[in-house]
């Protein structure tokens, strides 16, 4: 019998359903327009987007123009790039204008989706930012795309790291422009540390469409955005904790696989105090528990979580004398990115590495409320329903299921269960060399490079030729990814997720082609391109008559959603294809939330060596699994932006401030305000309110309003006056304070002190902002304490981190009046002191040397000596950027 909402569903449909059958009228509109569009000449291409532009500059809503907009590209796409859209990514495009996430089966076309709602959007004039995974996919998508958009009398950007300061705004100032999640975070952190507004990039936060919007929005959003300054060096400290690790035993500590914690337990406590002790760490009579024993208590923590939580070849490789990160969703290296709070330096300690000193905060921002800056956020992917609800709560994105163009005709097979990891791996092995022999593609998925290896050391055994994608080899990574569908292909990958680069089955066409042209540069590029492509349908067929991609996957993941991106490798466009999970009790998934049953059924069975078990139960037991682990983690994510939504108010009250400075041509009133508040709080200080005269501390107040006003006033005579009180005492210190403004202004004249006040408006707005963000870091890693008081730590974040920013406006207030009262011209002694100093420098440097100079070069363009973002990519042996003429290793690299 059927249920009430299984019997609602057959009667009503789905809401998704309701969603895609809500725009087939609009789909249909925009086919009727096809006849009319193929009749335009190309520059009627780019005259209706003119026509087009105009309507929406005068406020046609953009709805209204979707149809037109919409047959425009479709039409644009067939002639630049030979591809006509399917009804499906017409679809996916609908529902990315609307600010939906639009889920899409891999192969179903989505780097072209993402044209339409980009160019609709592009109209307004406030540009269009479209987000990948890397900078790869990146350029190839600005160049692919950027063909229709060309086609369409639209420009075209593409940001990448360490880009040309003129390149990167001429790029932001495009109707469409390509970047990471990464570039685009920094930017927005760089820009609000400009001096200026002509030099900032990110004009409009207007349309951004996030290609494997999973991928960044909610795997990549676990680690905030961070720019640092280097603090100071603290190897030493590193490499002796390190050397105590070693002397723990198992006693000593507990791991918490499922929190990835790790925590010393009593025992090990009194180990450590001993050890630290014998090392001169800690003094004889001090204590772990001492608040003196913080930074040790929090080196030790660092490097015992370097050591039991983080495992070389998995979370992390070394290359090149550097611990580099290992992404764990993707499998791809992060050279750039370090883990905060001295944990990478720990790592740096446990590989005898040279450690890098530790950071200093600068700004920073959550992936969570930089894209939330968007008036429209949208986003594509192959798996985003299973985090639905995170979307919706933190987004506000709903997330669509389009419907595939052909019926998907992939088998996917219950999982394997094996006792031991040695089993799977065998069976894994087997099945794939019988794929192999029929000429079967096979690609085999893994979780860690280490398996990766370990898998091809067993194919090797067999004799089977194989590619390995992981980490190690991404360079390769489109080549790769494009053969792993050609007959016989047998590739080993490492996480699949946001590859960017489909597996077609007979291999990649494009990339056939590009090779042949390398091969042979003479040859005619029309000809070779149809003698690869007759020679690429042969070979598809093949495949196709031997079952398509066959996809074996090493174990599952902690989230559904890296498995359904695997399985979505293959079975692209109604192919066939196969795939099948093989799994044992020793799988980290298995043996942390697995069924205990499941192992006591599997020893009552008695099952032999070698044997599965294979059931529809086990894989739904499988996915409650992944569901607490993904519902633990949304937790976590949530309780993150919990803490950091408390910053990103005070971030988006500064930033603001900071930009309306720069727009401002004259700051005088802000800056006599702030005067006015730093008098009214220097006479509270030093006669308070309902307080008598004799009860006044009118020296202090003297050295005071010297200090912060730059004022030498006689104000004991004034309080001494008969009949003054604290109001006339304050218009007279105004007056004064009005007066020396007023001097200063006929010094350097009126435009040279509107220029003074505002750059020391900026500068100590930012030197206050980086103190702040250093208060609220220690206030985060100390508040949790506050819950053994029975005190909601999120509660006492949010009124201490408010109080904190009301003393840092206070504080900045004073500093700024301070520097700005003190203020004077250089008189001509001291100018021609300056100048005589400078003669005598430049005579120095022309004089004849004995020794041999390096020379000095020019910095390359954008570089930052606090910002490594901004130095290029350069290799240890190469000149270093800032143009000491140094090898990179001996100058800003030494410590790399």
């Amino acid at each position: 019998m059927l249920g009430i909402g299984t019997l609602a569903k057959k009667v009503f449909g789905t809401p998704n359903d309701r969603k895609i059958k809500a725009t087939r009228p609009l789909i249909a509109q925009i086919n009727a327009l096809e006849p009319e569009f193929e009749k335009l000449s190309d520059q009627g291409l780019i005259d209706k987007t003119e026509e087009l532009r105009k309507r929406a500059l005068e406020g046609e809503s953009l709805d209204n123009i979707l149809p037109d907009a919409f047959a425009n590209v479709r039409e644009a796409a067939k002639r630049a790039l030979g591809l006509r859209a399917f009804d499906t990514q017409l679809m996916g495009g609908v529902f990315l204008h609307q600010g939906n996430i639009s889920e899409m089966k891999t192969g179903e076309g989505k780097t072209l989706v993402a044209t339409f709602p980009a160019y609709l959007n592009a109209l307004t004039g406030k540009g269009v930012h479209v987000v990948t995974v890397n900078e790869y996919l990146a350029k190839r998508d600005s160049e692919w795309m950027g063909k229709v958009f060309a086609a369409l009398g639209m420009t075209t950007g593409v940001i990448w790291s360490g880009q040309p300061d003129d390149q990167k705004q001429a790029a932001y100032g495009s109707d469409v422009t390509y970047a990471t999640n990464n570039e685009l975070g920094f930017d927005y952190l760089r820009d609000n540390m400009k001096p200026s507004l002509d030099q900032v990039f990110q004009k409009y936060h207007n349309f951004a469409i996030v290609d494997e919007v999973d991928s960044i929005l909610i795997d990549e959003a676990r680690t905030p955005l961070i720019i640092s300054g280097p603090a100071e060096d603290r190897s030493d400290l590193y490499t002796t904790i390190d050397q105590l690790i070693p002397e723990l035993n198992d006693d000593h500590y507990e791991i918490d696989e499922k929190t990835r914690g790790v925590t010393f337990t009593e025992e090990g406590n009194e180990a450590l105090e001993q050890i630290l002790r014998q090392r001169g760490l800690l003094d004889a009579e001090a204590s772990l528990y001492d608040p003196e024993s913080t930074t040790i208590v929090h080196h030790v923590n660092q490097a015992l979580r370097a050591h039991k939580l983080f495992a070389k070849d998995k979370e992390y490789i070394v290359r090149d004398g550097e611990v580099i990160l290992i992404d764990e969703f993707t499998g791809r290296m992060m050279p750039g990115r370090r883990l905060s709070e001295g944990l990478h330096q720990a790592l740096e300690a446990k590989e005898g590495v040279s450690i890098q000193p530790e950071n200093t905060t600068l700004a920073s921002v959550t992936f969570q409320n930089y894209f939330r800056l968007y008036d429209t956020l949208s986003g594509m992917t192959g798996t985003a329903m299973t985090e639905a609800e995170e979307f919706m709560e933190i987004y506000g994105l709903g997330v669509v299921e389009v419907p595939t163009n052909k019926p998907i005709a992939r088998k996917d097979e219950d999982d394997q269960v094996y006792r031991t990891a040695g089993e799977k791996y065998q069976a894994m092995i087997n099945d794939a060399k019988a794929a192999h022999e029929k000429g079967q593609p096979v690609l085999l998925g893994t979780t860690s490079i280490e398996k990766s290896e370990l898998l091809s050391q067993m194919l090797q055994k067999e004799g089977i030729e194989h590619n390995v994608l992981n980490a190690r080899h991404h360079e390769q990574e489109a080549q790769i990814v494009g053969d792993a569908g050609r007959l016989g292909a047998v590739t080993i990958a490492t996480n699949m997720a946001g590859r960017g680069t489909d597996i077609q089955l007979g291999g990649n066409v494009e990339i056939k082609v590009m090779t042949a042209l390398e091969a042979n540069p003479d040859a005619d590029p029309v000809e070779l391109r149809a003698a690869e492509e007759a020679k690429h349908a042969t070979e598809k067929e093949k495949v196709l008559s031997v079952g398509g991609l066959c996809v074996l996957a090493s174990e599952r993941h902690e989230s559904r959603r890296i498995d359904n991106q695997l399985r979505g490798r293959s079975g692209r466009q109604g192919d066939p294809g196969l795939t099948r999970f093989y799994l044992s009790l020793e799988d980290d998934l298995m043996r942390i939330f697995g069924s205990e049953r499941l192992d006591k059924m599997l020893s009552t069975l008695g099952m032999k060596e070698g044997e599965a078990i294979v059931h529809p139960w086990v894989n739904k037991s499988l996915e409650r699994a992944q569901a607490k682990v993904e519902g633990r983690n949304f937790d976590m994510r949530k309780n993150v932006l919990k803490f950091d939504d408390v910053m990103n108010d005070q971030r988006k009250v500064i930033f603001n401030q900071r930009r309306e400075i720069m727009a401002a041509d004259n700051l005088a009133d802000v800056v006599s305000d702030m005067r006015d508040e730093v008098v009214d709080d220097l006479l509270d200080v030093h006669m308070p309110p309902k307080t008598y005269a004799d009860q006044w501390d009118m020296d202090g107040l003297h050295e005071a309003v010297k200090e912060k006003l730059g004022l030498d006033v006689p104000v004991q005579d004034w309080a001494a006056e008969e009949g003054v009180d604290d109001e006339q005492i304050r218009e007279r210190l105004i007056e004064a304070s009005d007066a020396k403004m007023a001097e200063k202004v006929d010094s350097f004249g009126d435009e040279g002190m509107r220029n003074i006040e505002k750059q020391v408006l900026l500068q100590t707005i930012d030197a206050k902002w980086r103190e702040h963000l250093l208060t609220l870091e220690h206030l985060r890693s100390v508040v949790g304490f506050r819950g053994y008081a029975q005190r909601d730590p999120l509660n006492e974040y949010k009124n201490e981190g408010f109080q904190l920013f009301e003393n840092m406006l206070d504080s900045l207030r004073e500093d700024v009046t301070k520097q700005i009262s003190h203020v004077r011209p250089i008189t001509e002694e001291e100018q021609r002191q300056m100048l005589m100093e400078m003669a005598a420098r430049q005579a120095a440097m022309q004089q004849p040397v004995a020794a041999p100079v390096e020379l000095v070069e020019e910095p390359l363009e954008g570089f930052d000596e606090n910002d490594p973002t901004t130095w290029g990519n350069p290799s240890r042996n190469d000149k270093c950027p800032c143009g000491s003429g140094k090898k990179f290793k001996h100058c800003h690299g030494r410590h790399s």
